[in-house]
């Protein structure tokens, strides 16, 4: 029954969706990124088709960006729901690459294509840090005639704004190379609070276009540029000057329209640049950080004026860095998983902000736990997104790990293992889960000091990279020390899956903490201290026959190992492989992946024995050690399945029910990064996807 269940869901992809008027073997993101770049600035779409509703920031507030096409005098919309008695333009598809997302419309003789590309291309920290976008207006004629197309987008206020009733001012410059539209509040109260659903309410939302002929630019009130657009083809004659005021007062856009003339066959493109600059974007350890873009000083005219000379080459850069991926995400896991790792691009890297250290200068990356706890620089979140860094920027997880390391070594944090976060974004000011920096209640000690030391084995392992082991190895060697009293047995606590509870005798854990000690024996080879890499080693050695009697249980392995009966997914073992640490057999992971196999629900495997709900994450590590292709396929394809066919209409929930498809929490998390593990099976793909593309 588990298995018609999943061919089903399966087949149920390439069906036709007679509700959505999609194509046939089209794919239902339930929420299609648009605008991606930290966790302030965000903006998807959480429908079918693109004029169903307004766009939202992934907390699912309401962010609007609008879209008309006037043809032959006709207007219609192509992106949000006003005004409503304007007809919406067939939306024929919609398509998710890794950096960019394609709509393609067509109606009274004209295709319109509309492309939001983030252009942050991993490698390029300054790319990465960049908050610009670009909105791609495409129009060509399908039927051998001429027709007059003229377009419009704007972007609201209340991208600037946490709640509608904050009061915002304008500003306009427009010069010979490039008109430039900001709004932001009034108040500007920078970094003054912090939590999960928020959003930013300092800083300034801009628009900019290049000055061209045919091109216009208005800040004004949403309906006003809306109707003068679609009954006249044109904005309203004047900038709105009645400045403060609420968004919820006569909501205040940043408009552009361009006349594209007699459009024939050859395409006809113009574009808009959509950014932010927060100005400060985070606190740490007390002190207020710059966005790394504005390190030396840039500031937003700098900025907007890069992304503008930049579009063309980012334009190209792009289309060659989605096509290439697609073609090597398809050959390794093939279509179904290509689909899964192109809609986790850009939300593993919208979760997280890049700033310059307030003292040294050095790189800092942030993640947040977005719809978990909103904490900030959590070691188990970064943990199972690692696997993208790994294989495009490890920079970027230096960059992670960094902080942790500096925090850790610090007097303040006065416990022998690995802390869980840095604060409560944005603010990095020291734990806030569980104990805090006061107690060990509620912590997760072998969690989060196996995590890091994987981490660090596998920037180590993978790229050579052993600078922070380097730097702070006393504080690795006092983790290592505690796993080696702890680690292979856990006392009663938490792990990286908190919202299934403490657990003790964890054998999952278990793995982590003895792949973990291996990873610091290698470490210790790698900077030289052959005795104490021999010991460690060891140690490990020493565990994995221990381990496999005390989880066994017949032809699979237990979850706990006081618990008979029980099974959990052993996501951990991967690293054994993949970092050559070569510890377990071969075995253990084909006794799991067989019993996996009988356990599969018409969404996924589930975790574990407990409940039906499973980790999107978590599976892709565990088909990551599956031998034959079908396996991999047969454990992976139920997600995208999920994604397809889930009603929550959110940004790629990783957690959720294997059964029903809804999800159990979560949404627009970082840790989707994790399903590009598989890839780092290849060493020669690491070293092509980690190094600039020549």
């Amino acid at each position: 029954m588990r298995l018609f269940r999943v061919v089903a869901a399966a087949l149920c992809l390439l069906a036709v969706n007679a509700a959505t008027g999609l194509a046939q073997g089209a794919f239902r993101p339930p929420a299609v990124p648009l605008i991606t770049h930290d966790p302030y600035f965000s903006v998807w779409s959480t429908s079918d088709r693109l004029t169903d509703r307004p766009t939202s920031h992934w907390t699912g507030t309401s962010h609007p960006m609008s879209g008309l096409v006037r043809i032959d005098g006709k207007a219609f919309r192509v992106m949000g729901h006003l005004p409503a008695d304007v007809p919406a333009l067939n939306q024929r598809s919609v398509t998710v690459l890794p950096l960019r997302t394609i709509y393609v419309f067509e109606g009274n003789g004209v295709e319109l294509t509309l492309t939001f590309l983030s252009p942050t291309l991993p490698h390029d920290m300054e790319l990465v840090s960049r908050p610009a976008s670009y909105v791609t207006f495409q129009a060509r004629a399908t039927d051998a005639r001429a027709h007059d197309v003229a377009v419009y987008f704007d972007a609201s206020g209340n991208l600037a704004v946490n709640s509608p009733n904050q009061k915002v001012g304008w500003a306009v410059e427009r010069d010979e190379k490039l008109q430039r539209l900001r709004i932001g509040t009034e108040a500007q109260p920078v970094l003054a609070k912090d939590g999960d659903n928020l959003r930013i309410d300092w800083g300034y939302l801009y628009v900019a276009v290049p000055t061209a002929a045919g091109t216009t630019t208005r800040i004004a009130r949403d309906i006003d540029a809306l109707r003068s657009f679609a009954t006249k083809g044109t904005l309203p004659d004047t900038d709105a000057t009645d400045q403060p005021r609420a968004m919820d007062d006569r909501p205040a856009v940043l408009a552009v329209a361009f006349a594209l003339g007699a459009v024939r066959a050859e395409p006809v493109r113009r574009h808009v640049i959509v950014a932010y600059d927060d100005e400060w974007s985070v606190e740490y350890l007390g002190e207020r950080a710059r966005a790394w873009w504005r390190r030396s000083g840039a500031d937003a005219p700098t900025m907007l004026r890069a992304a503008a000379d930049d579009y063309a080459r980012l334009v190209t850069a792009s289309e060659a860095y989605d096509g290439a991926l697609m073609r090597d995400l398809e050959q390794r896991g093939g279509a179904p998983y290509a689909r899964v790792a192109a809609l986790a691009f850009r939300q593993t890297l919208a979760a997280h902000k890049l700033v310059a250290h307030p003292k040294t200068g050095e790189p800092l990356y942030f993640s947040k736990e977005n719809f978990s706890n909103g904490c900030m620089g959590t070691v188990d979140v970064t943990y199972p997104s690692s696997p993208f860094f790994m294989l495009f920027a490890p920079q970027l997880l230096a960059a992670q790990l960094r902080p942790v390391l500096e925090y850790s070594a610090s007097p303040r944090w006065k416990f022998p293992f690995a802390p869980h976060d840095l604060g409560r974004y944005p603010k990095a000011n020291g734990q806030v889960y569980g104990g805090g920096e006061k107690t060990e209640e509620n912590q997760m000690p072998v969690e989060e000091s196996g995590n890091m030391l994987l981490m660090l084995g596998g920037l180590a392992t993978l790229h050579g990279d052993v600078a922070l082991a380097k730097q702070y190895w006393p504080t690795i060697a006092k983790w290592a020390a505690f796993l080696e009293t702890k680690g292979f047995d856990p006392e009663n606590q938490l792990s990286t899956d908190d919202f299934a509870g403490h657990l003790a005798h964890n054998a999952n854990l278990s793995l982590k903490a003895i792949l973990a000690i291996a990873a610091a024996g290698d470490l210790a080879k790698r900077l030289g201290n052959e005795a104490e890499a021999t010991r460690l080693r060891g140690v490990a050695t020493g565990m994995v026959a221990k381990w496999e009697q005390a989880a066994r249980d017949g032809e699979r392995y237990r979850l706990a190992f006081d618990k008979p009966g029980s099974w959990s997914q052993k996501y951990n073992l991967v690293w054994d492989t993949l970092l050559d640490y070569k510890l377990f057999p071969a075995e253990i992971a084909r006794r799991e992946i067989a019993y996996y196999k009988t356990l599969q629900n018409a969404y996924g495997l589930p975790l574990d024995n407990r409940a039906d709900y499973t980790k999107a994450d978590w599976i892709v590590w565990t088909a990551t050690m599956t031998e034959k292709p079908g396996d991999f396929t047969t454990l992976v394809a139920p997600i995208l399945a999920f994604l397809d066919q889930t009603p929550d209409r959110v940004p790629f929930s990783d957690w959720y029910s294997t059964t029903s498809g809804l999800k159990r929490g979560f949404q627009a998390r970082s840790v989707v990064g994790g399903v590009y593990i598989p890839l780092l099976t290849n060493r020669d793909l690491i070293k092509k996807w980690s190094s600039p593309p020549r």
